[in-house]
């Protein structure tokens, strides 16, 4: 199978970099890197499977019969564990953000101050969601992994999106405060004189 022609590595990162953890089915990497690496990386779907070949036929993996009929264990080979390596060390491609949240309140003038406050608050609340859940997330990884050599690692990107999640409900308070001011009647001539 060719290699296309400026395919993105990260895809074969996220895979050779599930594979390294354990062999597993492609099932099983699919649903490994939504249930852990989906806390920080999202992967297509479409995107594993096809890469899973593409690796095989480089010789970065290879494919043996499962515990059930018609499926199959992908194992990383040596030479997948060079390839990995090679991506890891790679300069990490940065991409501009996307963040729909921020979007809309740079235009909160038009918005108004109430639907920027909605926003807000749903944002402080998804944010301290998914603060339990990596201090869930955490409890459970250090049970499981104690002694597997990962561990420091993978504790290494929870507390990175916990601190992401605790920074987001700090921001959201602040900005809470300053759109409390910017409401109040006080401050307003026009609410202030009809009133």
């Amino acid at each position: 199978m060719p290699r296309p022609a400026g395919r993105p590595s990260q895809t074969e990162m996220a895979v050779l970099g599930a594979l390294s953890v354990e062999p597993m089915t492609a099932y099983a990497m699919r649903e490994a890197i939504r249930d852990v690496l989906g806390h920080f990386w999202s992967e297509s779907y479409g995107q594993i499977y096809p890469t899973l070949a593409l690796l095989q036929s480089e010789g970065h993996v290879e494919r043996n019969p499962g515990a059930r009929p018609g499926s199959f264990v992908f194992t990383l080979t040596a030479s997948g564990k060079g390839r990995l390596r090679q991506l890891l060390g790679e300069e990490i491609r940065i991409v501009p953000p996307r963040n729909g949240l921020l979007l809309r309140l740079f235009f909160g003038r038009t918005l108004g101050v109430e639907g920027c406050q909605g926003l807000l608050r749903t944002a402080r609340d998804d944010a301290r969601g998914r603060l339990a859940e990596y201090e869930l997330l955490a409890r459970k990884v250090s049970e499981e992994d104690r002694h597997s050599p990962d561990l420091p690692f993978q504790l290494l990107t929870i507390s990175a999106a916990r601190h992401s999640a605790q920074s987001v409900i700090a921001w959201a308070d602040e900005s809470l405060k300053v759109l409390d001011a910017l409401e109040s009647p006080a401050d307003d001539p026009e609410r202030s004189s009809t009133t």
